[in-house]
């Protein structure tokens, strides 16, 4: 009988794939807050998310975005309305009215520069 091994994965990158390397770099890294770590060619990495999180990583690809992201990130944040105009002057735009089951803990879709979804999210 052969041992059990560990073959539980461990996510080390969120990968985005874009058109612009640098434009993703400049927007994601001035939203978050994060530096550019790695890049080549076709691939940059940000800052790891968090202490031991994966990094965020972008890819650049031939197609263009076709459908709504299947995988997306939400950022909590504390005010929507601030992170929202801190959004839309690095370029990205709100594609939903607020939404959510709880007054108290709205959300909100918006997509950055090359239509990737995410949402701002409060409490969490």
């Amino acid at each position: 009988m052969t041992e059990a091994v560990d073959v539980v994965p461990r996510v080390t990158h969120l990968a985005i794939d874009c058109d612009d390397l640098d434009g993703m770099a400049r927007f994601w890294g001035a939203l978050l807050g994060m530096k550019v770590t790695e890049r080549d060619e076709v691939w940059l990495e940000l800052e790891r998310l968090g202490e031991g999180g994966p990094v965020l990583s972008f890819q650049r690809v031939p197609e263009g975005k076709q459908v709504k992201n299947r995988l997306h990130l939400d950022l909590t944040v504390p005010d929507l309305d601030a992170a929202g105009v801190h959004a839309r002057a690095l370029g990205a735009r709100p594609v939903s009215a607020l939404m959510g089951s709880d007054p108290e803990a709205p959300f909100q879709v918006w997509q950055d520069p090359e239509g990737n979804e995410f949402c701002f999210v409060t409490g969490g």
